[in-house]
């Protein structure tokens, strides 16, 4: 066995739905009556819960054998302070990799599945037991890792944000966005329901989603406007894509978690006498300028990877510069 190093080991941890639910209403009790009350299966949380506890208990027994273990939980993220040396577990789902990746700086982090049953884990490619043969390799940096681009927004106040998978540039609350798009030489005034900067990684997310969707609906749109579902007969519409074609389109829109670009996407852009709808979608590289000056007088927001609680204000005169981190995240393979 190798001797254990003073290299300090940081376990990410995140509450079970049950857990969140106590501290909701005090007691696993009153989370019960609640959740059962409208009439869903509580023992599927007492499963979650018992299985990543399980999974925790045996992750902290696995790696305290390799190092100084310091258990770090979701919440603390943005202002706990990494060392150069630690090694990062993150035990969760793909978010919690996600998460924890923005705050770090060249740190390795290993994504562990707590429950393989339960998760796909796309960023998660190891199991608890795996920790045994796995921590003295990572800690002797004999393990592959995978870099990550990360997006930056750098605000004219000083302040940042980094995203792992996806910026979101709006209003806090649910109505619409007013501001300045700017990419080169080319500037817009804009009326959305907010702006999407993705990364390779975010790629297979929101991007996705919001490229899916606005496919579908130019399709659709198409067919009841102009017609083009005429030929199959009165009040019928196009057929759908076939699964392949479905899965191809979603194939191209996907793109290296290392690529040294990002794309950016506005939601819903309204066109009117004052804002317009021909900034909509792009690519954003190192020799691109791209900026956002807010017009909102307030609930301006910028945040990342979903996290909406930890966020840059983003109103009346605040500029947003976004663009490609300079450091990237890594991922142990």
């Amino acid at each position: 066995m190798q001797p254990r190093t003073e290299t300090k080991i940081v376990l990410v941890i995140r509450p079970s739905r049950l857990a969140e639910l106590v501290g909701r209403f005090n007691t696993v009790a009153q989370a019960r009556f609640y959740v059962e009350h409208l009439g869903a299966d509580f023992t599927d949380y007492e499963r979650e819960d018992a299985r990543y506890g399980e999974a925790l208990r045996q992750a902290k027994q696995r790696i305290a054998e390799w190092g100084r273990i310091q258990v770090l939980e979701r919440r603390f993220l943005p202002n706990f302070i990494f060392g150069p040396q630690d090694v990062i577990v993150a035990l969760g789902q793909d978010g919690l990799v996600a998460n924890t990746l923005k705050y770090l700086d060249g740190q390795p982090l290993i994504g562990v599945n707590p429950d393989p049953q339960r998760w796909d884990g796309q960023l998660l490619p190891f199991r608890v037991e795996d920790l045994t043969a796995l921590m003295p390799e990572v800690l002797a940096g004999r393990r592959s890792t995978r870099a990550v681009t990360l997006a930056q927004a750098r605000l004219n106040n000083g302040q940042s944000l980094c995203a792992v998978n996806d910026l979101f540039v709006g209003l806090r609350t649910h109505g619409s966005a007013r501001y300045r798009i700017r990419i080169g030489d080319a500037a817009e005034d804009h009326s959305s329901s907010g702006v999407i900067v993705s990364t390779g990684l975010g790629s297979t997310g929101w991007l996705q989603s919001l490229l899916g969707g606005a496919t579908a609906i130019s399709r659709s749109a198409q067919a009841a406007f102009y017609g083009l579902s005429m030929s199959a007969g009165a009040g019928t519409t196009a057929p759908e894509p076939a699964p392949l074609a479905q899965a191809e389109a979603r194939a191209r829109w996907q793109f290296p978690w290392d690529a040294d670009y990002l794309y950016f996407t506005v939601r819903e852009p309204f066109p009117s006498r004052r804002t317009g709808c021909a900034l909509v979608f792009g690519r954003i590289t190192a020799d691109t300028s791209f900026s956002l000056e807010s017009q909102m007088p307030e609930n301006g927001v910028i945040f990342s990877d979903g996290i909406e609680h930890d966020f840059l204000e983003f109103n009346s005169g605040a500029r947003a510069a976004i663009g490609l981190a300079s450091r990237k995240g890594l991922l142990v393979v």
